[in-house]
């Protein structure tokens, strides 16, 4: 296989050259891609003696997304068959690649990514912050995607096949900081399965840009979209299953339920008349009913997710 290695530079000035120097000599092509980087990132890369490097430049910042995308354009056009995602502030172990791209060459998956908590005793390098958040995060993108089986989503340590690239389109990828659970939910569109592979944490004195806030108040519109998108895609697009009859009926009966008990509720409260038991059990009724409904096409969409191939 011919491989290459994108490395997305902003602000890494301190750390590339590093990077540079330890990626493995199994890789074709090392494609730094200076996403108008204020430090001159792109400038130290071209210095590099080694000749697999190439740089590429943006003359305006398009986040890390955009610069994957602008390296994945760059890999195909170069005839490759995979390509490696690798941030350059020295957080991603070069030496580990072989591994990360062993479920590729197998053939049983067409995406693998890095995954930092299996690694619990390197775990404790982890800010606890971080380490709550990407948890709860995790399930989100579970959510979002169908990609069950993984954990670690903001991981940026990657490997993909050119067969996934030609499957996905480039253009809708989220260009910032949502790139790496974009990448996950367009995955599970299109039904391609994810291998997590396990990566320990490395942390030095690098400074990460993505912030707490920011992951609380962009993250969640995004994730429901491509929640909606993939149900929209996958369930009612592409097949109709019983998870489908499961969720159509499901989710208006647990509204409704949820609706009707809430009206009642307030109004009982305001004339202080309490409800009688046929009003309680036509609030209540639909809102079980409709709760385990959805709790079906839940365990559906967790058995439907896709797996490596044997």
């Amino acid at each position: 296989m011919r491989i290459a290695v994108v490395i997305p530079c902003y602000k890494v000035r301190r750390h590339i050259e590093a990077v540079l120097a330890g990626i493995p000599a199994s890789v074709d092509h090392i494609l730094v891609v200076d996403d108008c980087c204020p430090e001159g990132s792109g400038d130290i890369a071209a210095g590099s003696a080694d000749p697999r490097v190439e740089v590429l430049r943006h003359v305006v910042n398009r986040g890390v997304g955009g610069a994957v995308v602008t390296g994945y354009r760059r890999a195909l056009d170069l005839g490759c068959d995979v390509v490696v995602k690798m941030d350059g502030d020295g957080q991603m172990d070069p030496a580990a690649l072989p591994r990360l791209i062993e479920p590729l060459d197998s053939g049983r998956v067409d995406y693998a990514k890095g995954n930092r908590f299996r690694h619990y005793h390197e775990l404790k390098a982890m800010p606890a912050v971080r380490l709550v958040g990407n948890s709860a995060l995790s399930f989100l993108v579970k959510a979002a995607s169908g990609q069950w089986a993984v954990m670690d989503p903001t991981n940026g340590y990657t490997a993909i096949h050119r067969r996934a690239l030609d499957e996905l389109d480039l253009d809708r990828l989220a260009e910032r900081y949502f790139f790496e659970s974009d990448m996950l939910i367009q995955l599970g569109i299109a039904g391609l399965p994810v291998e997590d592979v396990a990566m320990p944490a490395r942390y030095g004195d690098e400074t990460s840009s993505l912030a707490v806030s920011r992951v609380l108040r962009e993250f969640p519109p995004l994730l429901l979209k491509g929640f909606l998108r993939r149900l929209l895609v996958r369930y009612l697009i592409g097949d109709f299953n019983i998870a489908s009859l499961y969720l159509l009926v499901g989710l208006p009966l647990l509204l409704f339920g949820v609706g009707t008990g809430a009206v009642q509720w307030v109004e009982s409260v305001a004339s202080g008349v309490v409800r009688s038991a046929g009003t309680v059990m036509l609030a209540a009724m639909p809102t079980i009913i409709g709760f385990q409904l959805l709790l079906q096409a839940i365990a559906f969409d967790i058995q439907a997710a896709p797996r490596p191939r044997a």
